[in-house]
């Protein structure tokens, strides 16, 4: 898959030191990944959440973050919509944003 962009994970870590090495998995396992549908995302992140608008959220580091991803299967693009704490992602619409 090809992921837009790392440059908001980069951002997310440099404050939040704790979440690089689980981000930084993410990415690399994201970009090597080779996702046609939800079901390939929910044999390797089962507690990955599917919204509307062919939106993932997913857990980051034991739950303590979320990331939340548009995918495009057909062109195998992810987008990186939002990445942030559980307080600052209860503020958003992940359906929308």
């Amino acid at each position: 898959m090809h992921v837009i962009t790392r440059q908001k994970l980069t951002q997310f870590w440099q404050k939040h030191k704790d979440a690089e090495e689980s981000l930084k998995a993410w990415f690399k396992e994201a970009e090597h990944a080779q996702w046609k549908s939800t079901n390939d995302i929910k044999a390797r992140y089962s507690t990955a959440d599917f919204l509307k608008g062919n939106r993932v959220v997913f857990n980051i580091k034991g739950n303590h973050y979320r990331l939340v991803v548009k995918i495009h299967y057909n062109t195998h693009v992810v987008y990186i919509r939002f990445v942030g704490t559980h307080k600052e992602y209860e503020k958003i619409d992940a359906e929308k944003i």
